[in-house]
């Protein structure tokens, strides 16, 4: 599972061994016994790639074999290509809700490796602007 946390600064994802049933039920537990406002709700989530990684091709290529409507990758200019994930978002903040939380999303383990290793590589050097 991928975890995404939007933040005010940012954004940070992460891989997770749990389940999207076991995080989310901890995390509504842990709301509970805290009394805090909790949302959770089916969602989007999208991700900005460098459009000059290598293994571009392969991503697109693993994508195609997930499941309709999971993930998509779309060209957004000549530098960057936008990932869009349906998974659940999870915030606490109502006034926030649209800009800081959580998204998590399931996908076949080799899809979330290179995902994560392409967006780690996209934040190491954002744009080829920046050369």
């Amino acid at each position: 599972m991928l975890k995404v946390t939007f933040m005010e600064t940012g954004s940070h994802l992460e891989p997770l061994t749990q389940s999207s049933e076991e995080w989310i039920g901890v995390r509504v537990l842990l709301a509970m016994r805290t009394a805090q406002r909790l949302v959770v709700e089916s969602s989007t989530a999208t991700l900005l790639l460098r459009s000059d990684l290598a293994n571009l091709a392969l991503l697109e290529e693993l994508t195609h074999q997930e499941i309709e409507g999971t993930i998509a990758l779309c060209r957004c200019d000549t530098d960057y290509v936008e990932v869009s994930l349906r998974g659940t978002w999870i915030t606490s903040d109502l006034a926030l809700a649209e800009a800081e939380g959580v998204f998590v999303t399931l996908l076949n383990p080799g899809l979330e490796s290179l995902l994560l290793e392409l967006w780690q590589i996209s934040q190491v050097c954002p744009s080829s602007l920046w050369r």
